[in-house]
């Protein structure tokens, strides 16, 4: 059995700490992590590779998470991809529902829980290579 190489991870925050924070997080599960500080900076590197997951903040300025995921939903390319919202705002029903109506996997608010965050995304790396797997045999 061949060894799968390393999934894409793409982290989204317009905040240099919250990425580092979803660095330290998510480091020990050996991955290629991919920093985007915006929505037009994400939907690039969505152009130059494949990941297994997108970590998704929802409000930053300029092009917030929502337009950001509706652009990657649109995309036969990246249509695909789990996409994980994460936000600092209180929990607003109608933010998440937005969430959910824009395909996502999942709405986490911060502060969240590391250990849930890196379980959920480790389910994402797996089905990754699982796929992978499948399209090389």
């Amino acid at each position: 059995m061949t060894v799968p190489h390393k999934a894409n991870i793409l982290l989204v925050d317009d905040r240099d700490e919250n990425l580092t924070a979803l660095e330290a997080i998510l480091t020990s599960l050996d991955q290629n992590l991919v920093r985007a500080n915006s929505g037009e900076a994400a939907l690039k590197a969505l152009l130059e590779g494949d990941f297994a997951v997108i970590l998704l903040d929802v409000v930053m300025p300029g092009m917030d998470g929502f337009e950001t995921a509706a652009h990657i939903k649109q995309r036969e390319k990246t249509k695909d991809v789990p996409i994980i919202f994460l936000t600092g705002a209180g929990i607003d029903r109608h933010q998440v529902f937005r969430g959910y109506a824009s395909r996502a996997i999942d709405y986490l608010t911060k502060p969240f829980d590391p250990w849930v965050l890196r379980s959920k995304v480790e389910v994402f790396v797996d089905l990754y290579h699982t796929k992978q797997q499948l399209r090389d045999q």
